[in-house]
């Protein structure tokens, strides 16, 4: 299943690139594929060095420790190092945000670079075994450099949004060449390359989570950890919603309660209903 995901995830960030390339020739002619490739290579660069601190800075993050908070470390650190043993990965960097809705994210741009964030509701709510799934699960998206592969996503598409918006406040292509034949399509691709690079980056997100829940099933060798864990999350998470910056939603083991989405399309994890029925195949 794991490089069926990653053909796939391969092939959306193909697809994502060719609409900013494309995408910005149609909306501002020659120039804007220069936008984009331009755009492209600085939100690649940024996000590859920066995103892990944006995210730990934008969520309220703080270093876990065993002088800030030695009970919570004592509980925590040796959980995650077992597990880092398993997966053949050194042991990141714990934060505590102190939110009591239950989540937890990694995000770093290499396994070397890796940092995990544990809410403080989900250490009360999860029982050891059910957090050992939820430890597993994000140090899978370490793994697989899961952080870096939708940083990448996420960025491009912004990269999309602003040439598209850039279009919209400077008018296009200066080439009267292309203004005439290509307006229509300029106009369609104004509104349609930002909704397609949106949806792109949303399957490759859930794509990256279904990949996170397998590894978490292989490495703890007991699927219904995660199961658990997930049930309690879907439950406990739309009681107490978790007031987070948009932009990371996608880090979170699972989505910040924001209501039912009307289209699963345009959510950033798969719904837990269909990746607990895939964990139960794999058990």
């Amino acid at each position: 299943m794991h490089s069926t995901n990653s053909a796939k995830t391969v092939l959306l960030l193909g697809l994502l690139s060719a609409v900013l390339v494309l995408g910005g020739g149609a909306i501002a002619g020659r120039e804007g594929i220069i936008y984009g490739l331009f755009f492209a290579v600085a939100a690649n660069f940024f996000s590859y060095f920066f995103s892990d601190k944006l995210a730990l800075r934008m969520s309220g993050a703080m270093p876990l420790t065993p002088d800030s908070q030695p009970e919570i470390y004592a509980r925590v650190a040796p959980l995650v190092g077992n597990l880092c043993q398993r997966m053949g990965l050194p042991m990141p960097k714990l934060y505590l945000t102190p939110d009591e809705s239950p989540n937890a994210f990694a995000t770093g741009r290499n396994p070397q670079h890796a940092s995990v964030a544990f809410t403080y509701g989900i250490l009360q709510l999860m029982d050891n075994r059910e957090l050992e799934g939820v430890v597993a699960h994000e140090l899978g998206h370490v793994l697989h450099r899961d952080i870096l592969i939708s940083s990448v996503a996420a960025t491009i598409a912004a990269a999309i949004t602003a040439v598209a918006r850039m279009a919209f406040f400077f008018g296009g292509s200066r080439d009267d060449e292309d203004r005439g034949g290509n307006a229509i399509g300029a106009i369609l691709m104004l509104i349609l390359a930002p909704i397609a690079a949106m949806l792109i980056q949303m399957a490759i997100s859930r794509t990256r989570e279904y990949d996170a829940d397998a590894a978490s099933a292989k490495f703890t060798g007991n699927p219904y950890e995660l199961i658990s864990a997930l049930q309690k999350l879907e439950t406990y998470s739309a009681r107490v919603p978790l007031d987070t910056n948009p932009a990371t939603n996608h880090l979170w083991i699972i989505k910040p309660f924001t209501g039912e989405s009307i289209l699963k399309i345009f959510s950033t994890h798969p719904s837990t209903e269909d990746r607990i029925a895939r964990l139960r195949a794999i058990a």
